[in-house]
Formats: C-alpha cells, sequence, structure tokens
C-alpha cells in the first residue's frame, strides 16, 4: 500500500464506477497499471465490493431508526439472527457490549411501517427489551473508511 493506492482509493470511494482512464490521468499512471493496482487491492481484500447507494428518501424510504435489541439469554442468538437476516427493513445489525446486546439500522417507509417492524422484533422468542432512536437528520454518513487513514 502506497500514496498511488490512496490516490485510486480516493477515486473509488468517490465514484466506484469512475473509469480507468480518469483514474489514470488523477494518479499519473497509466491505464494497465490503474486496473493492475484495482485488481491487487481487490484480491487482497481491502476492496470488498462496488455498489450502487439508493438514496432512501427518494426511494420512498422516510423513516432511518436505530434499534437497539437485548436478548433474555444468549441462547436466543441464532433467532434474532434468523429474523435479521430476513427482513430487508435491516440494513445492519451489529453485535454489541454494553446495556444492550445488538444494534440495528432499520430504514421503513414510515412511522406505521416503524411500528410494524418494531413488534416484530418484540415477538422474537427470547427478546428481552428494546429500544428505538429515530434520526431526524444526518449531518455526515461514510460507507467506509478514509484512504488517508491507511498510510500512517
Amino acid at each position: 500500500m502506497d500514496e498511488i493506492d490512496v490516490r485510486i482509493l480516493k477515486c473509488l470511494k468517490a465514484n466506484a464506477r469512475e473509469n480507468a482512464s480518469v483514474i489514470s490521468d488523477r494518479v499519473g499512471m497509466s491505464v494497465s497499471a490503474v486496473i493492475e493496482r484495482i485488481r491487487k487491492l481487490e484480491s487482497s481484500g481491502l476492496i470488498s465490493q462496488h455498489t450502487t447507494i439508493i438514496d432512501n428518501k427518494k426511494a420512498g424510504k422516510d423513516v432511518t431508526a436505530f434499534m437497539f435489541i437485548s436478548l433474555e439469554h444468549p441462547k436466543y442468538i441464532e433467532r434474532i439472527n434468523a429474523f435479521v437476516c430476513d427482513n430487508r427493513e435491516i440494513l445492519e445489525c451489529h453485535y454489541i457490549t454494553g446495556d444492550s446486546d445488538f444494534i440495528l439500522k432499520v430504514v421503513t417507509d414510515n412511522t406505521q411501517s416503524l411500528e410494524h417492524l418494531l413488534n416484530a422484533v418484540k415477538s422474537v422468542t427470547g427478546v428481552k427489551a428494546t429500544r428505538t432512536i429515530v434520526i431526524l437528520s444526518t449531518i455526515k454518513n461514510e460507507f467506509s473508511v478514509d484512504p488517508d487513514e491507511l498510510i500512517k
């Protein structure tokens, strides 16, 4: 990993569909060299995927919330995992430390659909308690680390 890799990653982070010739102009390398470096970054696992980010609001998904879940006992982890994996409104699920066991990032159509999801979560065997926080606005929303942080 060197400064050129970081510059390539910055270009791809800004636009994953950026043409290799545009990136080559920005980093001062040949197109073939840029393509080879991107392949190496992919094969190393540093680039895990290229994706499209859909605007939730424009897609009619007006409510984003974080839902904290506490379980009665760790033996219920597989049940909540299965529920989470089967639910399309749950975008992220993290097993955490602290007062709760899991934090979910959910995106729903409206508060009624959020209420429906919340009741479904509460119905999963082993769920002891939930706490939900609705997002009013988002100041920063990054999807990966800053490439500048990769070189120290």
